[in-house]
């Protein structure tokens, strides 16, 4: 019979090894052991805050809802209680059957749908033209004082003038056509994306720019690699505002002389005393900026994944 293999430990062997083959655990096991009890308490504390943050979306979202339907409720009883005229104030029912009326059977102006995208191309251009020009005169000012000097009075005159009656002079210059309607959301739209781009390149961190300029770059360089970016939250605030504005200088504009757009069924309604046709535009008005609204805070998300999140601010 062959002999018997005896194992004899090395002198390296260590006291951890030897509790593992033993079965005793050693100062390492326990170690190990109370880190993945730490890690996996703080992995439970994580969804224990994902799943509150949702328990609290939810019922933010279900009050929400319920004060919507509590509000139109209301508004049905008391119209129909003969508490408010009924004629002047009209009641959600009949202004969901005038919108019924629109969707299926048309407007005297064509199909609903066809006013929606009028309207919403007049808004929509004016407000890339108005965002434009803000942001590009707002930035400049910012960064070259003497222009902002020589500018700034008349800018400031011409913020103070009440921009809704500039909508009869556009009407004058450029007729019934989309053109004043544009003109119109162009420059509600202008000033608020302005003084937005212009104080946000005055913010910019000094310190950043006297960096640039050591390493080298130039004026331009420092204007697109280190003014703009900073100023783009400032300039994406005023986005979320300035869009409404765009809708209402488009909405005027058809209200006072157009040949399709909401803004006409808005005045065609009135002259007609049909109240429920004026709230079944503004209804109409209200879902498509809250669309946008929507669509522009999607996308101030997916460009700003890198802020943190503000306490109480959903995101």
């Amino acid at each position: 019979m062959p002999p018997e293999t005896v194992t004899v430990p090395s002198a390296g062997t260590s006291k951890a090894d030897k509790a593992g083959k033993t079965g005793k655990p050693g100062k390492r096991g326990k170690t190990g052991k109370a880190e993945a009890a730490a890690a996996g308490g703080g992995g439970e504390r994580t969804q224990a805050r994902a799943r509150a943050a949702r328990q609290h979306r939810i019922v933010v979202q279900g009050a929400r809802v319920l004060l919507l339907i509590a509000l139109i409720g209301l508004w049905e009883w008391l119209a129909r209680s003969a508490v408010i005229d009924p004629f002047n104030f009209s009641m959600p029912s009949k202004i969901w059957d005038q919108m019924y009326q629109w969707a299926v059977h048309g407007t005297p102006q064509g199909t609903l749908w066809e006013q929606i995208w009028y309207t919403l191309y007049e808004a929509l251009l004016g407000w890339i033209i108005g965002v434009i020009g803000g942001v590009v005169l707002g930035i400049a000012l910012g960064r070259i004082r003497f222009l902002a000097e020589v500018l700034g009075p008349y800018i400031k005159v011409l913020n103070a003038l009440p921009r809704i009656v500039l909508a009869p002079i556009f009407l004058i210059w450029f007729g019934l056509g989309p053109a004043s309607k544009i003109a119109s959301a162009v420059v509600l739209v202008f000033f608020p994306v302005f003084f937005n781009a212009f104080q946000g390149a005055r913010e910019v961190d000094r310190n950043l720019v006297s960096n640039a300029r050591i390493l080298g770059a130039s004026n331009r360089q420092v204007t697109l690699q280190v003014v703009i970016p900073s100023a783009t939250s400032w300039i994406f605030t005023s986005l979320h505002v300035s869009f409404g504005f765009a809708l209402i200088g488009a909405i005027v504009g058809e209200y006072i002389g157009a040949t399709k757009g909401l803004g006409l069924l808005v005045s065609a309604s009135q002259g007609t005393f049909n109240a429920a046709g004026v709230y079944a535009a503004m209804v109409i008005l209200a879902v498509v900026a809250l669309l946008a609204e929507g669509l522009l805070s999607f996308l101030e998300r997916r460009l700003f994944r890198w802020k943190p999140v503000e306490a109480g601010t959903d995101r």
